[in-house]
């Protein structure tokens, strides 16, 4: 018969660790927002010809800039 134990050496973070991540985690999605919306204001100022030269229609602006900050 066979015994495991499996223990999470992450079981116990300390209260240190734990805010470290939490910093992290907040520190990036504020990236990504940051990217997202830079992304939305510079494909806001193009013009609609410039946007017809990239292929976008302006109803696209936010799928694109939202696939740009959070999928790449």
């Amino acid at each position: 018969m066979a015994y495991v134990n499996q223990t999470r050496a992450s079981a116990h973070f300390g209260l240190r660790n734990r805010l470290s991540a939490l910093v992290s985690v907040i520190t990036e999605r504020f990236a990504h927002y940051n990217t997202y919306r830079r992304t939305v204001a510079e494909l806001n100022q193009l013009s609609a010809r410039e946007l017809a030269d990239l292929g976008i229609h302006r109803s696209q602006i936010q799928s694109i800039a939202r696939q740009a900050a959070y999928e790449a």
